[in-house]
């Protein structure tokens, strides 16, 4: 007997900021935790704008509208 996989798509849940790191909160548990300077946009952001997101798509995505930023969070499971 093998063992079949469910395929869930990862929803964010939360956002959150360290000095150096963009941390991703997904509603399995999971937190995703990926370097600033692989979004320079965010990287350069004051807290204010940081702290302005969405979820988009249900958790699919993150959206930073005053800085024009939207981030998959497929994208942050890639390896870069």
């Amino acid at each position: 007997m093998g063992i079949t996989a469910a395929k869930v798509d990862p929803l964010a849940v939360d956002v959150e900021f360290s000095d150096d790191a963009l941390n991703v909160g997904l509603a399995d548990g999971r937190i995703i935790s990926v370097p600033l300077s692989w979004f320079p946009r965010l990287e350069e952001a004051n807290g204010s704008d940081r702290k302005n997101w969405r979820l988009i798509g249900g958790g699919l995505g993150i959206r930073w509208a005053s800085i024009d930023e939207d981030i998959s969070v497929e994208s942050l499971l890639r390896l870069r």
